[in-house]
């Protein structure tokens, strides 16, 4: 059934006439453009497909248009702010961490709210977190590196001691 869904993407308000059932992945990738968000295995598993919404990482491939009613996502195209890339993605590059480049979005979206929610982590707890995302590279000791890299980064750009 077609609703009017209202949403903040990457900072901006979005008003859509669509099928609420449609899954977000869709909507991003053939309604608004925005195809930074992948499809992989569309069963919400290997995180390809992983966006923010709410502040909370989501699998957009297992959410459905009305669940983004209201809330703000945040897709990879939204990371970078004034033409700077975000810390995460400047790591990532920097430690070779992108490989093909498929998995790289759900991998930098869900290292970046896991490092609001824990700003110093363990490598242990980044290792943990980060076996929800696929990498059929082999990448992911320099996905872990780059992923320590940017938290010690944003620690001293926010002024906060490990």
């Amino acid at each position: 059934m077609k609703n009017s869904i209202r949403f903040k993407l990457n900072g901006r308000p979005i008003t859509l006439d669509v099928d609420d059932d449609r899954t977000l992945l869709w909507v991003l990738r053939t309604d608004l453009g925005l195809t930074g968000t992948k499809y992989g295995c569309g069963e919400g598993i290997c995180g390809a497909c992983t966006v923010i919404v709410g502040g909370k990482a989501v699998r957009a491939c297992r959410a459905s248009l009305k669940n983004v009613a209201g809330k703000e996502v945040v897709t990879i195209e939204g990371l970078a702010r004034d033409g700077k890339l975000h810390p995460l993605q400047q790591a990532f590059i920097d430690h070779g961490a992108l490989q093909c480049g498929y998995c790289t979005s759900g991998m930098l979206l869900d290292a970046y709210v896991f490092l609001h929610e824990n700003p110093n982590p363990s490598r242990e707890a980044i290792v943990a977190r980060m076996e929800r995302n696929l990498c059929r590279c082999g990448a992911h000791q320099r996905i872990v590196e780059a992923i320590e890299s940017a938290s010690r980064q944003m620690r001293a750009q926010s002024g906060v001691q490990s």
